[in-house]
């Protein structure tokens, strides 16, 4: 009964069914599940399908939002139950748009995945300094997202890093980078510690860095 509830919590993040997720997981708490199994095995596990689809092209932008609003639907009822459960996110990580481009789409969708994998995301937003950056490092994330749609603010990525290196914080913290014109070559050449193609990799990305 209990792998059957969370099956059908996991086919519902999948499917993006808004209704059928909350009824599944207010069920799911109802039944005693244990709340970091409702987490891992149905919500994350859902949007791990749906992660896979993306980088397969079998999902699209719109499903993905789609998943992540029945992932997040779920997620609202069990946040009072997860503090007070006591149960840790995987790593904090924050990820914003650097200084000059005011892009926010592919930020979103890494923010969905990063979220929907277990992590907890500080959104820093667009138009971020590198300034912004660095302080969001002070905090104790542990990993720190760059995005970049023009290749005229990509510049904007080295001086992200080379702020963190000059604040002596560049080895607390792991540095990932995306966008449109971005790849491993230019990640390599500033110093980035990785480079995610798109949303998905992103989170195995991150992982890989964070040897999760």
């Amino acid at each position: 009964m209990p792998e059957e509830i969370l099956q059908n919590i996991k086919e519902s993040v999948i499917t993006g069914n808004v209704s059928q997720t909350k009824e599944f997981v207010d069920k799911a708490v109802k039944s005693n599940i244990d709340i970091k199994k409702i987490m891992d095995e149905g919500l994350i596990a859902g949007m791990g399908v749906v992660g896979i689809k993306f980088k397969s092209n079998e999902f699209y932008v719109p499903e993905v939002l789609i998943a992540a609003r029945a992932m997040h639907s779920g997620m609202e009822i069990l946040e009072p139950l997860i503090a007070k459960a006591g149960i840790k996110p995987i790593a904090k990580v924050a990820i914003g748009t650097v200084k000059g481009d005011l892009h926010d789409i592919g930020k979103n969708l890494v923010i969905m995945m990063w979220k929907g994998a277990g992590f907890e995301v500080e959104d820093l937003g667009i138009d971020v300094s590198p300034d912004q950056f660095v302080e969001a490092v002070k905090k104790g994330i542990k990993v720190l997202g760059l995005c970049a749609l023009l290749t005229t603010t990509m510049m904007a990525m080295k001086d992200v890093i080379d702020a963190l290196q000059k604040e002596g914080l560049k080895d607390r913290v792991k540095v990932i980078i995306g966008g449109a014109p971005i790849t491993q070559s230019y990640a390599d050449e500033i110093g980035a510690d990785g480079y995610a193609p798109n949303a998905a990799n992103a989170v195995d990305k991150v992982k890989e860095l964070l040897n999760i």
